[in-house]
């Protein structure tokens, strides 16, 4: 059952800056969110200023973290979806026993990022130690003296309490009414697969969005009908290319909300070579992936172009019917909207829980969303021969 008051128990941030306004000229506005635990919190910044566009997606799709604010969102009617992410995100920053550290000034011996970035390793410290309220718990005893075998053995933390949360704050009928399109992507432990459970084909269940969450060694494994899966970010990071690729392609506004940015400064020391080497592994090169789209988006416009051109007589030539559905003229705006982390948060920013991060990825994700939408023409429709634009303007404008 989804709770009905989670606005009674938040405060919504109110930055409304923008007015409402048509519905852009795309037959799909999706929602893409990668993973990145402690980081998602970025994301319902980011959908709570389009929310206030009346940007509300008609494909939502998740990995890991992604996965649970994915399921937040499609769970929950449009005016509960950002305080109902709001509630989730003040119940796992809440119950830290630093959250009152955090909050003093430092020592004049310990200002700006050397202080902070220690506060935020002492931070992700405890969370280490005794887990995240509503979401993970340590296992005890230890894994090491589980039983062979049990799930207990496989796992550092036990995941029970995630699923009564989100069955708490998620209304699964609502996902699987099919009012707004839900995809989550995971990974089959035995045979290596990526599998996307979506609302078109599955019946969705807390255990599903879980499963796309579920990061090994950290994690358990979730069985789903005799199989077991872990988080999709072990081979991709990012549901870009199963909204960009399947089923009938149709004009798409794509947001791809990614949480660790694949260009970085070269490493100084050994703390900045782990941070580097994670940002560069949960990336999953989305940029790679947008290109790569763009060329292929280009080749087919030529190819629809081509076809028209064709005389009569060869409108009904069996090699056209082999070609035609690789034809398909439909257009793609993709708004890449990119997390960039600060310089004190480290390798351990993924599972630093404090409300004093929450707070500042959140007003992040809203920030960057806000400044991004002002630039119409991220709302669109391109006019290039690949019926294909990117934009990443929180760094370098418009491509």
């Amino acid at each position: 059952m989804v709770f009905m008051d989670c606005k009674a128990h938040t405060q919504v941030m109110e930055w409304k800056t923008h007015s409402r306004h048509a519905r852009p000229p795309f037959e799909c506005i999706a929602l893409l969110l990668q993973g990145g635990g402690a980081l998602g919190a970025y994301q319902g910044g980011v959908y709570q200023a389009l929310a206030e566009r009346h940007l509300d997606p008609d494909w939502i799709a998740g990995i890991s973290i992604g996965a649970i604010n994915a399921a937040l969102i499609a769970g929950n009617s449009q005016d509960t979806r950002v305080e109902c992410l709001r509630r989730f995100w003040e119940l796992v920053t809440c119950a830290s026993p630093l959250d009152g550290m955090m909050m003093f000034e430092p020592r004049p011996s310990m200002q700006g990022e050397v202080a902070r970035g220690l506060l935020n390793r002492v931070s992700a410290s405890a969370t280490a130690l005794v887990g995240v309220p509503g979401f993970f718990a340590p296992r005890f005893p230890t894994v090491w003296l589980q039983p062979a075998g049990s799930v207990a053995a496989t796992s550092y933390y036990d995941t029970t309490q995630l699923k009564s949360t989100l069955e708490r704050l998620i209304d699964f009928d609502r996902i699987n009414s099919g009012e707004m399109r839900f995809s989550v992507g995971a990974v089959n432990v035995s045979t290596g697969n990526f599998v996307y459970f979506d609302n078109t084909t599955h019946i969705i269940a807390a255990e599903h969005v879980m499963a796309s969450g579920a990061l090994p060694p950290g994690f358990p494994a979730i069985e789903i009908e005799g199989e077991f899966y872990w988080d999709g970010g072990l081979v991709s990071n990012t549901p870009l290319q199963w909204v960009l690729e399947r089923d009938a392609r149709q004009d798409t506004l794509a947001f791809q909300v990614d949480l660790w940015s694949a260009r970085g400064d070269f490493p100084r020391n050994i703390a900045e070579v782990m941070t580097r080497q994670k940002e560069i592994h949960y990336s999953s090169r989305t940029r790679n992936s947008s290109d790569g789209f763009r060329r292929d988006q280009k080749l087919r416009h030529a190819l629809s172009s081509l076809i028209k051109k064709l005389p009569e007589e060869l409108q009904n030539a069996p090699e056209l019917e082999v070609l035609r559905p690789a034809a398909h003229p439909a257009v793609y705006n993709i708004v890449q909207l990119i997390y960039r982390a600060k310089g004190y948060e480290g390798d351990s920013k993924d599972y630093e829980f404090s409300r004093q991060s929450m707070e500042e990825h959140w007003g992040a994700g809203y920030y960057d969303t806000a400044r991004t939408l002002r630039h119409s023409e991220v709302l669109r429709r391109p006019q290039n021969l690949e019926g294909v634009l990117t934009f990443d303007l929180g760094q370098n404008g418009r491509e």
